[in-house]
Formats: C-alpha cells, structure tokens, sequence
C-alpha cells in the first residue's frame, strides 16, 4: 500500500479489498508518529476514535458512501464534536466543541475516518501556521520554511503522506498558498457552493455577511478534489430543505477542448522569477497542445488596484468582526500609522457602517458581471497562486502586531511588501469565482512551485479538470524526499 497514493487510488484499493480502513488507518497513524514530531502538522489527533470508526467500514464493506474507510484530516479551526477548535488562539484553548461542521457531518456521512486535525495560524491570519498553542508547522520540503497559512498544516501533511484527503478553509488564499507552498492540489469552491459556517469556537449556524470566505479540499491529486466536493457541496442549514446542488460537467475533456486565458502580469506586484516563468513555460506548452491560449483579462479589473482596494476593504470588515473590541481597537490603531491605499482600505474596512458595506458588496456585483460576461468567451483563467515561493519561517508577535504592514518578503533579491501576497489570490476571492491550485514542478532550489486555475462561477468542475489534465502531461504530485513510500 503507498501512503502517498491520492484518494481515489486508496479508495479503488479499499473496495476491491486490496487493503482494509483498519490497515490503512494503522499505517497513517504510524506515519504521523513516525514522522509528524519534525512537521507538527497534526496537532489535534483522534487516534482511538478512528480506529474504531476503521473497523466499523470495514464491517459495511460495499455498504457505505463514497469515502467509506478513507482516513482523513480537517483543519483545527473546523468543528468536531469532542475536539478541541482553538485556531491557534491561546483565549481558545481548551474549548472542545459540542456540535459537528456541515463539513465533517458529511463527510463522516460519507464513511471517512477521521485521523485528526491539522495546524494553523492564530486566526487563521497568516501564511504560515505557527501559533501560541501548538507551536510551528513546518514545510517537508524544508523544515526551514513554512508550509503556508493558513491550511498549512493541510498541505504538509498530505505532502508527507500522513492523511489521504484534507479539508481547509481560504479568504487569502488559505487553501491555494500552502497547496503550492507544499506541491499539492488545492481547491477554492465557488462561494456558495459550499457551507461556509462550522468554523471556529462559534454556534453551529450560517451567517450570510460573511463574504469570500469558503471550505474546500486539499488532496494530491485533481480528481480526489472533485471527489471530495460531491460529498461537500451543497446548501448550508435552513437552505438545505429545498436547495440542491447540480454542478454542471466540465468545459472540456481534452486539453485542446480548453481555452485558456493568461493573466496578464500585474504590473505593480513583484512576482519570483520562476513562478512567471512556469506560468510563460505552461501558456506555451498548452498552445503547442491544443489550446486556445491569449493574455487577457476582464477589462473592468484593470490594473487590479481598485479591486485590491476593494478585496482589503472586505477582508478586513469579514475578519474584524471576530475581534475582541480591545484588540479591534488596537488593530485600528496601527492601521492609522499606515497611509498606503491598501492599508487605508483595511482600516475603512474596520470603521465602516452597515451602509457601506452594503456599497461595498454592489461594487463586487460589478466584477461578478465581468466574470460572467469574460467566460463566455474563456473556459479558464492561468495565474500564480501566490507571487512567493515557500520562504523561510518568519517569527511573528500573539496577539498580531503590525509587522504584516511591516514585513517583507525576499523576491530576488528585492525586498517585497509581505501584504502583496494577498493580491494574487484576491483576483478570484473578490467575486467568488472557483480556483485550483496545482503543482508544475520545482524550483532551483528543489521547492514546489505551484499555480492556479481559476474557473466560471459554480463550474467548479473545469478548472480541476484542467489541472488534472494538465497534469498528464507535465506530471502532478511528487513526493519530499526523506519520507518513505511504505
């Protein structure tokens, strides 16, 4: 059995009897014993619980749902009965949660065993996942650098072998970074396709002003993401009485069935050289295929700054208002001593009434038109996930100074706002288009360089089978050397 196969193999194993839940669950257990002590990606675990809840598929063998026996992780910040839920945030510790997620409901409904949870950052505010509570996840690339934030406990373990699907949750691209920090696949669902509540030491029920956020999978292969979204997708409570969730197929089933939209780089963002390059390197090779291949772009997002402003303006009013209103002060604060466009649009974003955000939200209307209108004539938009390859561990302050204001990244040798690596991600978050993130292969210095696909609203089925395909041709998943196959 290879602990690094994707789930759909594991799953084919496990019903044609090659392998049981129980064997499975043993070996992924022994592997986050084995080897989780130097990644600390899973640092919630539920070892007793999953064993039994193995043998229990193994006793409904050819009786059970789609991940009947698949062991599995979730992100801290995802509710399980009887599971501590901290997001990384000391106040929190010691909350064990009294009600499951939409997400684990299904999912367990589904027959998957769960193995545990898997690290964050405080708040899931970062691209790192390190915290007071459970320390500092590392990248199995390079124990020196971050896995990524804030699923990036996700994405490592599942990079190392250690879980055989995973489910995190994105805003700033909290699924897509630690996918390509990590060298997995990573999907971002189209906004409603997914319920959104279930997260945090919160009530158990959907809030509808809480935009952009989304739940979706990580995996190490395209097609374990379409498998895990027919067991996600589908309306939130209240809505589930009548809504039903009909995804349509994919655009195309060949890569030259696809057409293939380049972003156009963004002119004021610096981007590593290598990443561009893919990005270049796979535009050209996807034309030499087939493909209808063009740098283009919808013309109302423009050079990005007015959308970045926008996405600022709305991630900030999304993520303060689960701030204490001393440490919301205190963030206003700090904001005030910045008078960068950007950081002035985060402070709006905390300072706004009810009426702005309202405004805010029609203004986002108008770029989901854009996209509308743009994929009629394009089936997929090809993107870096995050302008940054996985880079070294940066200590940060709890409770969060203003060092995101301050902090830079190193991007050849230029020194690169830190906060610039929200802008990449925004450009499908803002109108809650569905994106994948996709390994193509590994940088000079052997990290995974990974980008996205991003796709027409609710089809969330092109963009993962674009990578898919994309990977046939270029290869997919390849493992971090030092952790074996067995």
């Amino acid at each position: 059995m290879n602990p690094f196969a994707s789930a759909t193999e594991l799953l084919a194993d496990l019903r044609g009897g090659k392998v049981t839940s129980t064997e499975l669950t043993e070996t992924y257990i022994r592997r986050i014993e084995q080897y989780d002590s130097q990644l600390n990606a899973v640092v919630v675990r539920d070892f007793e619980r999953a064993r039994k809840a193995a043998e229990a598929a193994d006793a409904a063998r050819g009786n059970g749902g789609l991940l009947l026996g698949l062991p599995i992780t979730l992100k801290e910040s995802i509710n399980v009965s009887g599971l501590g839920t901290t997001c990384g945030v000391p106040d929190w510790k010691g909350f064990v949660s009294q009600h499951d997620s939409p997400a684990w409901a299904r999912l367990r409904a589904a027959g998957a065993v769960l193995l545990g949870k898997t690290n964050v950052p405080p708040m899931l505010a970062d691209w790192q996942s390190a915290n007071p509570v459970y320390g500092r996840a590392n990248n199995p690339w390079d124990l020196g650098r971050t896995p990524g934030g804030s699923s990036g406990g996700s994405a490592a373990a599942l990079a190392a072998g250690l879980t055989g699907l995973e489910v995190g949750s994105d805003i700033g691209g909290s699924i897509r970074v630690p996918a390509a920090f990590c060298g997995v696949y990573g999907h971002r669902p189209s906004e409603t396709l997914l319920p959104k509540s279930g997260q945090f030491p919160m009530p158990p029920l959907p809030n509808s002003a809480v935009v952009m956020g989304v739940q979706g999978p990580l995996a190490r292969g395209a097609a374990d993401l379409e498998l895990a979204l027919t067991v996600l997708a589908g309306a939130d409570v209240g809505e589930d009485v009548a809504w039903r969730v009909v995804l349509p197929p994919a655009r195309g089933s060949r890569l030259p069935d696809f057409r293939v939209a380049v972003l156009p780089p963004i002119s004021w963002v610096t981007v590593d050289d290598e990443i561009a390059a893919s990005v270049d390197d796979l535009a050209a090779r996807l034309a030499r295929l087939g493909c209808t291949v063009k740098h283009v772009q919808p013309d109302a997002l423009g050079d990005f700054r007015e959308h970045h402003v926008l996405y600022r303006q709305l991630l900030s009013a999304v993520t303060g208002a689960r701030m204490e209103p001393d440490k919301r002060e205190q963030r206003i604060a700090m904001l005030r001593q910045h008078d960068d466009p950007f950081t002035q649009a985060a402070l709006r974003g905390l300072e706004g009434t009810a009426g702005d955000f309202i405004l805010w939200n029609g203004k986002r209307e108008q770029y989901r038109a854009a996209w509308r209108a743009f994929f009629r004539d394009w089936d997929v938009v090809l993107a870096p996930a995050i302008n940054v390859l996985a880079y070294p561990h940066i200590d940060r302050a709890w409770p969060m100074d203003d060092s995101d204001l301050t902090l830079t990244f190193d991007i050849g040798g230029r020194a690169v706002p830190y906060m610039d690596g929200l802008v990449y991600p925004a450009v499908s978050t803002v109108a809650g288009q569905p994106a994948t993130a996709f390994p193509v292969g590994r940088s000079r210095a052997g990290l995974p360089i990974g980008l996205q696909a991003i796709g027409p609203y609710l089809e969330d089925r092109t963009p993962i089978r674009f990578t898919a395909l994309v990977a046939k041709e270029i290869g997919g998943f390849d493992k971090p050397d030092g952790y074996d196959a067995s």
